[in-house]
């Protein structure tokens, strides 16, 4: 016990403690000063433990050393058998419960480092199986011991590291290489910068190739995960099937049941689920409970590492090694080899083995069976209540599943040729992108050539004058247009006017010899009314004569007046015809005349200039016309009088 004492003090009074202790003084120690001393020590080996006892309550200062100490693996001496009473002693602050724990630790304290180190990355944290059901733990759960697999590797690597004795030359050599190619492709990258540089819009071109190179990176993954979907697809589909097939059967065997097969299969349950009830599932139970107390007994105990399982599991060999022995050894006492009873025994266990696996079975299909009715019924009822009508059977559902196949087939027709059509219109859209950036760089090129040369804007004017040219053609081709109008429209005049002249020609023959009657009636009224005043005193024998030739007179009378207002209208007619024409004969003089003041006054010119300004188009003369005109010989301006 000196012994002990004496390394302690010498231990507390080297680095990093420095306590200047001596055996006196260390033994004259209070309980409160030999825990703060204690979690002093815990400090130095796990930093997350240097606290003063003083700031935490009793319970928790014991709970946070024993827990230390159960992950450090310590075991309490011999003297200390009962587990409570270390946790007392631990409490109070007892000589005998602390001065052999000090011991413990300062013996071995660089190793316990490294164990209270790894025990922050590999004590597994206790999570309870309900909280596993949720697939968003579960799937924490198992990234966290992956990188606790993770963590092992590395920490096994890197001490084969640092056993294995590499020379500081190599590795200076290996570092000396590295450098070397790491200049190597600096260079290497400086050229290739210097060679992007020249090329036009770079920038946008590495940032593309980074773009393609995640896409190609995040198509990699998408594809990966299309495999994974595509394995769950199939295993669904797999399940599917052999729930569809055992329905079918289920079915077949209720169409075609009878009740002696009913009682039969009744019995049969019967049977199996007394077997349950009175065989597996208590043998089960006491199993479950056995494993349960030997895990409680575990988890009492402090955490073992490799070693002690190592020892653990040669007890182990030993003990199941005995067992054999003692096996053999009364089935030689108690059974002769040659008994006919062994192998009975044997045929018996092997059947009562496959028994209890067959009924392991049979729970698993009427449990994956009962799985499968439960989801039947709700898809059923979630059918039922979406549509409202009841689930299709036998032929109709093959009717069904038929055309839905079909308009699957067309829809994945039609969405491939939708992705198709997309695809092209990102790669027109594209190209037209690029052409677009090819134009503006041609134009600042050709911009940049013409403010060398001199010659800046003559691109743009070279547009403008073809676009001119172009606006010009149009107007000459209205203007074609026109002319082609008005010298069907002037065609149309002259043969109106040579139209009515032919008609008019009879008219004015007839007109001539009306007027000569018109005179020739005249002087008969004259001479028939002197007749008439000279013979009031004749006989009235000729009274009814002179009335016949009254009436007579009065009807020529009135045939004269007729033929007489006819005369006037076409004397009329071929008095605005002349003016018409003199009109026209003007407007050809003022349009061929030298003075220019003058052509502005005809209405030719009038009436183009109106149109121009209509049609917004710029007001010049042009020979065409001035061609047409001539060989129109007038005509032109009477239409265009005429029009106005």
């Amino acid at each position: 016990m000196s012994d002990q004492i004496q390394f302690i003090v010498e231990k507390l009074n080297q680095e990093p403690f420095r306590k200047n202790y001596n055996l006196i003084t260390f033994d004259s120690l209070e309980s409160v000063q030999l825990l703060q001393l204690l979690s002093d020590v815990l400090g130095e080996i796990d930093p997350k433990h240097a606290v003063d006892i003083r700031e935490e309550l009793p319970e928790n200062t014991a709970k946070r050393m024993l827990t230390l100490l159960g992950i450090l693996k310590y075991k309490p001496p011999g003297s200390v058998t009962d587990l409570s009473a270390f946790r007392q002693g631990l409490v109070t602050g007892s000589k005998p419960v602390i001065h052999p724990v000090l011991h413990w630790l300062l013996q071995r304290t660089n190793e316990l480092k490294k164990r209270a180190y790894l025990a922050r990355f590999l004590v597994k944290l206790d999570v309870p199986v309900e909280f596993l059901q949720d697939d968003t733990v579960a799937d924490i759960n198992k990234q966290y011991e992956e990188l606790m697999e993770a963590f092992k590797n590395l920490h096994k690597e890197c001490e084969q590291l640092k056993t294995s004795g590499l020379s500081t030359a190599e590795i200076r050599r290996d570092i000396s290489a590295m450098e070397e190619e790491k200049d190597q492709l600096i260079k290497r990258v400086e050229r290739l910068k210097k060679r992007v540089e020249t090329v036009q819009n770079h920038q946008r071109m590495l940032e593309i190739a980074r773009q393609l190179r995640l896409e190609k990176e995040r198509e990699e993954s998408l594809a990966h995960q299309k495999q994974e979907q595509k394995n769950q697809l199939f295993h669904a589909e797999q399940r599917l099937q052999r729930a569809q097939l055992q329905l079918k059967e289920m079915h077949h065997a209720v169409v075609d049941s009878k009740p002696e097969s009913l009682m039969k299969k009744l019995e049969e349950e019967i049977n199996f689920s007394s077997y349950l009830t009175t065989e597996k599932i208590p043998r089960e139970l006491e199993s479950k409970k056995k494993s349960v107390y030997f895990l409680q007994k575990a988890i009492a105990e402090p955490a073992m590492g490799q070693s002690d399982l190592n020892v653990l599991e040669s007890k182990i060999n030993e003990v199941n090694a005995q067992i054999n022995q003692l096996i053999e050894k009364r089935m030689m006492k108690y059974e002769p080899i040659d008994s006919k009873f062994s192998m009975y025994r044997q045929q018996a266990s092997i059947i009562s083995r496959k028994k209890e696996a067959k009924a392991e079975e049979l729970q698993a299909a009427k449990e994956e069976m009962s799985s499968t009715e439960k989801q039947m019924i709700q898809k059923t009822n979630q059918a039922h209540e979406l549509d409202g009508s009841e689930v299709l059977k036998g032929d109709e559902l093959k009717h069904y599943v038929n055309k839905l196949r079909s308009k699957n087939t067309v829809y994945k027709r039609k969405r491939l040729e939708i992705a198709e059509i997309t695809a092209e219109y990102g790669i027109l859209q594209r190209t037209e992108e690029l052409l677009k950036q090819r134009h503006e760089a041609i134009q600042q090129q050709l911009q940049a050539i013409e403010d060398k040369k001199g010659i800046s804007g003559y691109s743009y004017t070279q547009e403008e004058l073809e676009r001119v040219s172009a606006v010009k053609s149009e107007v000459d081709g209205m203007k074609g247009q026109t002319l082609d109008n008005m010298s069907e429209m002037v065609r149309k005049l002259n043969a109106m006017v040579a139209e009515k002249k032919s008609s008019l020609a009879p008219v004015i023959k007839e007109l001539r010899q009306l007027r000569q009657k018109c005179q020739v009636g005249r002087n008969t009224s004259e001479c028939f009314e002197h007749s008439e005043s000279s013979a009031c005193s004749a006989d009235g024998k000729h009274s009814g004569k002179e009335k016949h030739d009254r009436f007579e007179v009065k009807g020529l009378l009135e045939e004269c007046t007729q033929e007489e207002s006819n005369y006037h209208y076409v004397n009329c007619m071929k008095k605005n015809l002349e003016i018409q024409l003199q009109r026209v004969k003007e407007e050809m003089k003022t349009y061929v005349s030298p003075d220019p003041q003058e052509r502005r006054k005809a209405i030719r010119e009038r009436f183009f200039k109106t149109l121009c300004l209509c049609l917004l188009l710029p007001y010049e003369g042009v020979s065409r016309e001035s061609h047409f005109l001539v060989q129109c010989r007038g005509g032109i301006s009477s239409a265009l009088y005429l029009s106005v």
